[in-house]
């Protein structure tokens, strides 16, 4: 099978994925507990029967749900995600607004993480038993047990509070003026806190498989032939065993990219990052229904994406694996 027909037979299967999870969204936010018309009432301090049913009227939600999720996909399918309940705006431009700010803490998580984390696994498995290893053992334990919020508090009163080297919370300082290399900056000195808090627990995670992975390719038979045949120890473990040990922690790169999707709402949340996980979180508590599915579409098409380029990084890691 050619790579655009393996690309295409992909690209259909990831289309099928976001129909299923886009119906999927819609049933469970619907199921769930609570009116957003009357937290709508609630929050502008009262409302009218009339008026709470005149805005049902307006928003669909006094139609039977099987209508609603066929208008809601036929606007999906053109591109309208609808407009928020609160915010009266388009959910899209919304959306489009807060992405930035969440794109840029998960990507510098997932890269510091995946980073990082390989070069820790391979240098702990360099020698297993030795002093280092059993050190990166240890941090390893310790980044796998902790709590990103327990995490975050700690890096807050270490680096902001008793060392205060770092910014709180918040993209950018209050006097910045926007643009130019001094925001740009600005927005990396106030990115170093969420994007430790968010990695240091897949760092750990990449760290342990890395040296695992390390630890079963050195054993093979064509690293003791590699070795037998005088290459050197910085060409057998870099360019054979590494690009052979890669393969399950690009796997778990493509999995977790979700986990780190959704562990970014509790760390905006705490940091006050301007992103799309603060906007959902905000837009649960308000049942605004279409910000939130809005957010879970966003969200589940870049799983469904990472997910399809993992598989085909697969194929350039390691040209024996071929689609079938």
């Amino acid at each position: 099978m050619g790579t655009l027909r393996y690309a295409a037979s992909r690209l259909l299967q990831a289309l099928g994925l976001v129909l299923a999870v886009v119906v999927l969204n819609f049933v469970l936010v619907h199921a769930a507990p609570g009116d957003p018309v009357e937290t709508i009432a609630g929050a502008s301090g009262g409302m009218s029967p009339e008026l709470m049913a005149q805005l049902r009227a307006q928003y669909g939600l006094d139609r039977s749900l099987p209508v609603q999720l066929g208008v809601y996909l036929g606007k999906v399918v053109q591109g309208d995600l609808g407009y928020s309940y609160f915010f009266n705006l388009p959910v899209t431009s919304m959306i489009a607004e807060r992405v930035p700010a969440t794109l840029l803490l998960v990507l510098s998580s997932v890269l510091l993480a995946f980073f990082a984390g390989t070069a820790l696994g391979v240098l702990s498995s360099r020698k297993p038993n030795g002093w280092l290893s059993q050190f990166i053992t240890v941090l390893s334990l310790v980044g796998f047990a902790a709590p990103v919020f327990w995490l975050g508090i700690m890096l807050v009163i270490l680096l902001a509070s008793v060392f205060p080297i770092l910014p709180v919370a918040g993209m950018r300082s209050i006097d910045s003026a926007g643009g130019g290399l001094k925001d740009v900056l600005d927005v990396a000195h106030h990115l170093v806190l969420p994007t430790l808090t968010l990695s240091l627990v897949y760092l750990a995670q990449y760290s342990r498989l890395a040296r695992s992975s390390m630890l079963d390719v050195l054993g093979s038979d064509f690293i003791r032939t590699a070795r037998a045949k005088g290459l050197a120890d910085r060409v057998v473990l870099y360019k054979h065993a590494l690009r052979n040990a890669l393969l399950p922690v690009v796997t778990v790169l493509g999995l977790q990219f979700g986990n780190v999707l959704a562990g970014a709402i509790l760390v905006e949340t705490v940091f006050n990052w301007p992103g799309l996980g603060r906007l959902a979180f905000e837009s649960v508590l308000r049942r605004d229904y279409p910000t939130i599915l809005g957010v879970l579409l966003f969200s589940s098409i870049v799983v469904v994406v990472m997910n399809q380029l993992t598989d085909l990084c697969y194929r350039f890691i390691d040209p024996r694996i071929k689609a079938s």
